[in-house]
């Protein structure tokens, strides 16, 4: 299963983006293999529709779960038509390294 953890940077230890198309890098995590990989936002500056583009770009990289703050209405109505789990965390003193390693347990 692949989930994404919204990020504020690329590495284990950036904190978590409580904004999911604002997001800076999303962490790409396969907890089948417990590899991680990290992508950068490339919307996160659009003026209008950044979190449905964002949800469009998951979809298409088979993403199963996205874990993240909030939600905007369009990008969760999108997730939800492609049955995409959404996971929300109000702890924004996360670091991404935290999340998956309870995602591991």
């Amino acid at each position: 299963m692949k989930t994404v953890i919204t990020s504020s940077g690329e590495n284990l230890m950036s904190s978590f983006d409580m904004r999911f198309g604002r997001a800076a890098y999303f962490c790409v995590l396969d907890q089948d293999s417990g590899n991680t990989e990290f992508l950068e936002n490339v919307n996160k500056d659009d003026s209008h529709g950044a979190g449905t583009k964002v949800a469009e770009r998951l979809i298409e990289l088979g993403i199963q779960k996205v874990v993240s703050g909030d939600f905007g209405p369009k990008a969760k109505e999108l997730l939800e038509k492609f049955n995409i789990q959404m996971v929300v965390l109000q702890n924004a003193g996360l670091t991404i390294d935290d999340i998956v390693g309870k995602m591991k347990n």
